[in-house]
């Protein structure tokens, strides 16, 4: 679906079109959703010139707190940042009302989208990679 517009100014015309849906548009969540059994992740987490890998079973709660799953020291980083959350097999990552915002492959996000292998997520100066998921067995 597009949206176009047209101005005059003068004797210049100007047509613009804005696409609503593009490619990171047509993964956001639609509700409903059906609730999935435990979905483990693959993470690798990049921060301070740093980088390991991490595997955990969703909700995965990202932020700066203590009790949150994946901690990063970071004073860009909100308390409870963001989170990865698994709905009908898919993936989808949420900001948490972060003051700084979240980032997936380099665009803020706004609401909740899907995100898929190959993905980085971006929170403060850390980079997360996102290399898939699967069942919890």
């Amino acid at each position: 679906m597009t949206f176009a517009a047209s101005m005059r100014i003068g004797s210049l015309e100007v047509l613009t079109a804005m696409a609503v849906f593009a490619s990171m548009g047509l993964r956001m969540r639609t509700p409903p959703r059906l609730p999935s059994g435990p979905v483990r992740v693959q993470l690798e987490v990049q921060h301070q010139s740093r980088s390991r890998e991490l595997a955990g079973v969703l909700p995965f709660v990202i932020g700066r707190s203590a009790d949150t799953d994946l901690l990063i020291l970071d004073p860009e980083v909100s308390r409870r940042h963001a989170i990865l959350e698994a709905e009908n097999g898919a993936v989808f990552l949420t900001d948490l009302q972060s003051r700084n915002g979240t980032y997936l492959n380099g665009r803020r996000i706004r609401e909740s989208i899907e995100v898929r292998p190959g993905d980085h997520v971006d929170v403060g100066t850390a980079r997360i990679l996102f290399q898939g998921s699967g069942p919890w067995t």
